[in-house]
Order: structure tokens, then sequence, then C-alpha cells
């Protein structure tokens, strides 16, 4: 099956633009197209994790941006993804940013985007989601509409907040993506304590009938999503407003706007958007290692940001990561992608005497 993408399927796919080509995938999942490359998600001998009170039969998730709609959320878990993150949902719709806004740079194995959170709406996703029981752990990534101002933008969280999070088994927030403006003005330490401390409010709801003294409870696991290009200060003091909101974890990272080293030819001449894929890849992963170092161990991190292979993956749970995520690896790797680096880090964990994945999360540290 490998081969038959590699020289096949591939091929024909990275002849069209990088946007027609992502829809065409997408049909091709929703139609089981993909079905000789299903896997069952426990089957890869690598066991659960367990993370913010969740069991993820494995530690390989499909990143946001992929499935924006979720439309194709099981045939993504049938794929042998532990867990699936659907969106950007903002709380409108919106088409985003003018096309063209998606190009891979076949040298680099990257992909950069501008697509600008361009989606049905939560309404819309609510809708589809409410018919749907996943066959995975499901999170939800919300983001804010582009015509909303930063001064407002707590409100319009909280708008999509409500709609979708009796549907999620966890709720990424993104504060990251470098495609809507001033959306990373969020990531200031006062515009991201309020923001987090009114969504934590929304996230706890009366209790009937628990023998609590508060008579509420916490609802669903809320994570942050920040970009890799924050300073160190940023990260440390991104992680102690986590921290003092009970923030259930942080996704790392989104897309870089940096263009250091990247090979291929007429780079320039994209734009602006966010990088992805293997140039991301160091660097998503010393950002890992901070978060880490600051929180003590005590937060839990999804790794996400050039996985391509087993070995990427082990680097970023090395560095203190729990889970990890792809996207670019998986468009550039194949259907097959999430079998191949389970796999993988079954294999490397043996060789290194690991236990599980559980054990290994952080050991770079010690």
């Amino acid at each position: 099956m490998t081969f038959l993408w590699g020289k096949l399927i591939r091929p024909l796919m990275f002849r069209l633009d990088a946007e027609p080509a992502h829809e065409l995938g997408m049909k091709g999942l929703r139609s089981g197209l993909a079905a000789p490359f299903y896997a069952d998600a426990r089957s890869f001998g690598i066991g659960p994790v367990r993370r913010f009170g969740l069991e993820f039969p494995n530690p390989v998730g499909i990143a946001a941006g992929f499935d924006k709609n979720a439309v194709a959320v099981d045939q993504l878990a049938s794929l042998g993804f532990g867990f699936v993150e659907v969106g950007t949902v903002t709380h409108r719709p919106q088409p985003g940013n003018p096309k063209p806004r998606m190009f891979r740079l076949g040298e680099d194995q990257a992909l950069i985007n501008r697509l600008g959170f361009n989606n049905e709406g939560a309404e819309a996703v609510a809708a589809r989601l409410v018919k749907l029981k996943p066959k995975c752990v499901l999170g939800i990534n919300i983001g804010k509409n582009k015509d909303v101002p930063i001064e407002d933008a707590t409100e319009n969280y909280l708008a999509a907040f409500k709609l979708l999070q009796p549907l999620a088994d966890y709720i990424a927030i993104n504060i990251s993506s470098p495609n809507t403006p001033n959306l990373r003005e969020l990531q200031r330490s006062d515009n991201l304590d309020e923001l987090l401390g009114v969504l934590q409010d929304a996230n706890w709801e009366p209790s009937e009938g628990v023998a609590e003294a508060s008579g509420r409870r916490h609802a669903k696991p809320l994570l942050v999503k920040i970009a890799p290009d924050l300073s160190e200060a940023e990260t440390e003091a991104a992680v102690d407003i986590c921290r003092k909101h009970d923030i259930s974890g942080i996704i790392a990272t989104n897309t870089t706007i940096d263009r250091d080293g990247l090979r291929s030819p007429d780079v320039s001449k994209i734009g602006a958007g966010g990088l992805s894929g293997r140039p991301l890849e160091a660097r998503s992963t010393a950002v890992i290692s901070s978060i880490y170092k600051y929180s003590k161990g005590k937060l839990p991190i999804i790794g996400v940001g050039g996985v391509f292979d087993a070995q990427d993956a082990f680097n970023k749970i090395a560095a203190g990561a729990s889970l990890v995520q792809a996207y670019t690896g998986f468009i550039y790797k194949g259907p097959g992608f999430a079998r191949e680096v389970n796999e993988g880090l079954a294999r490397i964990l043996a060789e290194r005497n690991f236990s599980g994945i559980e054990e290994a999360v952080g050991c770079a540290h010690k």
C-alpha cells in the first residue's frame, strides 16, 4: 500500500495545486476510497495514552486544519489515528482569504498556507457532529472570526465555545494562527488571561446531585495552541497563565512565519502565510522542551510541527509531549501514515527499554 501511494497516487495528486488536491483527497476519504489503508488504532503494539481524563488508543493524532468542518472524522479515525482534531471553527461561517492560499514546497517537504479559518461556522459543524458518535477521541479547535476586533474576541470565542463544547472530548483554543489579522495579540499575557478566564468559567456548569463543595464540575479539557515564534519569556508567561486557569494542556505549535533556510525556489513570491512541515520540526520540539521545563512536567503537551516519521514523533515525546499530531507529514506520506508512525514508535520504545509512552515522556530532560 505504501508503494501504491508513493509511486502512483501521490504523483497524481501533487500535479494539482495544493488546495484542490486537498479537496479531492477529502472527497476520496468521505467516499471510502482509503478503505484499503484502514487499521485499528489499538493494533500497533504501542498501547493507550491517558491524559486530561481521556484515553487515547495511541498517541498519534491528526491536527486541526485538515478536516475543518468535521466531514471525515470517522474515516480519519479508521486510518489508525488515535484522535482527530477538527477545525479551526469560528462562531460565524467565513470564506477565508482569497485564493490561491495554499502552496507546497516540495524541496523542503513543507506547506505554506494563508487559508484564514475558512469554515462553515460553529452552528453547521455542531449540527453535523450531533449526529455522529465518533470512533475516536474528538478535539474541536475554535478561533476568532476575521472581522471581529481584538477587544471583542473573547465574546466571539465564547459564542463558538458554547455551541461546540458539548460535542467535543476536548476544546483547543487557537490564538496563534498567523492568517487572521491581530490574532496572535491574544497570546499577550493580559489578553490571554482574560480569554482563558472567561472560557474556563463557561466550562464549569451546574452539576446536580454531585456532592462537591462548589456544586460544580469541570466539564471538558481546554487546551491552548501557541505559536513557535514566541520568545522564551513569552512562552514562560503563557505556561504560567495556563496553569493559573487550570488549562488542561498546551498544543505546541502552530505554523511559523519564519522563512529562514528554505531551499524551494520562488518562496518570496508566495507571500504571507504560515509555514508547516520539516522546517518547523526542530523549532516546535524546542518549544515543547521549554513548556515542559517551565511547567516542571506538570502541563500535558500535544506536540505538532514537522512530524513525518516515528523518530520525529519520539523526539517530541522525549522533549516532553505526551501526544503528537501531524498535518503536513500526513499529506506527504499518505494514508498509511498513522500505522507507520505508531509501529515505528513501538519499535523505538522497545529498543530503548521503555515500558510505554508514559515512561518516555520528557526523557530528554532526565
